[in-house]
């Protein structure tokens, strides 16, 4: 079976800033209280992570500012099934030339072999190391940078889900 490892970010992914009208998943914008902030997010995004977290060999896997918090406060208020995911930190990555996000997900691989990755972040894009690291994947990576202002799009997470 092949193992397949899933990077998840938080804010401008699974919650996107300053939503406003229709979710592009045919909804309206849900809002929850996770505890330290208001997040906007699209149940049928939620319902799909959750589906797509059950996959035999799906490793999902926090990398998001909100580090411990994502499981902690986040999972609870949108009813994402991720409390029990490892959960990358910044700590101790101060003083790289690099991006935290890629130091981590760089330690954690090497721990953690995976056959194939995914990444989820809106700013891949704008992290040129970040986006050579993944490009040096080839096809056994799939990282994608979603709109902050829209989040993961049924497209994207239609990728995801052909890939895994």
């Amino acid at each position: 079976m092949s193992r397949v490892s899933l990077y998840l970010d938080v804010d401008g992914v699974v919650s996107p800033f300053a939503v406003q009208g229709r979710s592009g998943w045919g909804s309206e914008w849900e809002l929850a209280d996770a505890g330290v902030i208001e997040v906007a997010f699209a149940p049928e995004l939620v319902a799909k992570l959750n589906a797509l977290s059950r996959r035999p060999g799906a490793r999902f896997v926090w990398l998001t500012t909100w580090e411990r918090l994502a499981p902690e406060f986040l999972c609870p208020a949108i009813k994402l099934d991720g409390r029990d995911w490892p959960v990358l930190s910044s700590a101790g990555r101060g003083l790289s030339p690099d991006w935290w996000k890629l130091d981590a997900i760089r330690q954690d691989v090497a721990r953690n072999p995976a056959d194939r990755l995914v990444w989820l972040d809106d700013q891949l894009d704008s992290e040129p190391r970040a986006l050579a690291w993944a490009d040096a994947w080839g096809g056994r990576m799939l990282h994608i940078s979603p709109d902050p202002r829209r989040g993961l799009t049924p497209d994207q997470l239609d990728a995801v889900e052909a890939f895994l």
